[in-house]
């Protein structure tokens, strides 16, 4: 070691950020590395250990930001069959041809349901290529007796989600010798803290209960949209094809994607101040109150008629329970009548929404069509509101697929595709 790493590792001991990096080090048995957003973190990841130009093997129900990370990466992504029930990869319908092209795989844990990272890692060894772990929703999820985060070589972790802190994030390693590097890399991609960032994140969590309070949600919505603050007019952001080709020539390059990677999150690279620090600490040192309370709920919610079907095992602490019902639209509508917003929806699948110009498409489309169009994404921490909702409302289970997995079957009502 260096004077100068000395140096910076002291200057870090002690600090908000070391002491956020030890807490999430004690969940996870490995090396934690602190940055302000789960997205910066695998942007990072991905160009550590991927070369441009390399296949990753993702889920295509996610969200399009982390699609955009990838192509900012330099990366091509490449669409995985899913489990139509859950939206885990499915691991055996991946064909052998695709292993063999693949650079990295990324996993999704989809609201917290674990991706089968046992059989992931046991393929990504085979392959002599690195498994990456997204763990936003899934920061008290376990699979195969680790939690999830502890079998790639690199995962992320959200504070915004069951944290709740609206921002930061955690890239975990595997090999705790790389932590230096890895945070010398996010030094350089960093933007400087802004005052005027960290006074708004401040005063956020007043404005919003003040807005709750007045029964102005619907309003102060409609005037963003009026302002034109709001980024996306559906689920989905606009595509802007001719642009990303554009951006898509430029990767790896992280500031050429921009316009898409920051959509929700303008500050997903900007340092953390004191302010967001210290909140985001409370917040963590609450976690463990906080993901029982997400337990009970998704107990709850995986009792009733619109649960995937099988389910047995002990309930994770799902972050949203993709309850799959056959009008999710008339469902959405009967819950934000009672003021429960439906969040975190990934519907046209990324293959659907992208084209072929832009990722290789699922060798079997259909399963994540089918669970993309069903999943209502219901926040475990209204369960009970949101089951007398939908019993009220009259809402059916989605009837059961039919043979979803197979590569060639009938496609289910696809989204508009580019070829």
């Amino acid at each position: 070691m260096t004077v100068g790493e000395a140096g910076s590792r002291s200057a870090r001991s002690g600090s908000q950020p070391e002491r956020l990096e030890e807490t999430m080090r004690g969940r996870l048995g490995r090396e934690c590395v602190y940055v302000p957003s789960c997205r910066f973190g695998l942007f990072v990841a991905l160009r550590h250990w991927c070369p441009p130009g390399g296949r990753v093997l993702m889920s295509p129900v996610n969200d399009d930001v982390i699609f955009f990370v990838v192509l900012a990466a330099g990366l091509r992504p490449v669409q995985a069959p899913l489990n139509p029930f859950d939206g885990s990869i499915d691991v055996d319908a991946v064909p052998e041809e695709t292993w063999g092209s693949l650079s990295a795989v990324l996993t999704t844990n989809l609201y917290g349901n674990p991706d089968p990272a046992p059989e992931l890692r046991s393929r990504c060894d085979a392959s002599g290529i690195p498994l990456f772990e997204d763990g936003a929703h899934a920061i008290g999820s376990a699979v195969g007796g680790r939690p999830v985060g502890a079998w790639g070589e690199a995962s992320v972790f959200s504070l915004s989600k069951h944290a709740g802190a609206q921002a930061g994030g955690i890239l975990s390693l595997a090999d705790p010798s790389l932590a230096e590097e890895v945070r010398a890399t996010c030094d350089e991609l960093l933007a400087p803290p802004r005052p005027a960032s960290e006074l708004a994140y401040f005063l956020r969590p007043y404005a919003e209960a003040a807005v709750r309070g007045l029964g102005l949600r619907r309003a102060a919505w409609a005037t963003l949209g009026l302002l034109g603050l709001t980024e996306r007019d559906g689920i989905r952001m606009p595509l802007r094809p001719e642009e990303l080709t554009r951006a898509v020539a430029a990767a790896p390059d992280l500031a050429a994607h921009d316009p898409w990677v920051r959509v929700d999150m303008h500050t997903y690279r900007l340092a953390s101040g004191p302010l967001r620090l210290r909140r985001i600490r409370r917040r963590l040192g609450r976690l463990d109150e906080v993901l029982r309370a997400y337990r009970d709920g998704t107990e709850l919610l995986l009792s009733t008629r619109w649960a995937r079907p099988g389910e047995g095992s002990e309930a994770q602490p799902l972050f949203r329970v993709p309850l799959l019902v056959a009008d999710r639209d008339a469902a959405i509508a009967a819950l934000a009548r009672r003021g429960i917003v439906v969040g975190y929806l990934y519907d046209p699948p990324l293959d659907d929404y992208a084209g072929k110009e832009f990722t290789d498409p699922s060798p079997a489309p259909a399963a994540a069509r089918w669970f993309a169009r069903h999943a209502l994404p219901v926040d475990p921490l209204r369960a009970e509101e949101a089951v007398a909702v939908l019993e009220r409302s009259g809402a059916r289970p989605a009837g059961p697929p039919e043979d979803l997995t197979r590569p060639g079957a009938p496609a289910d009502g696809p989204g508009p595709a580019r070829d």
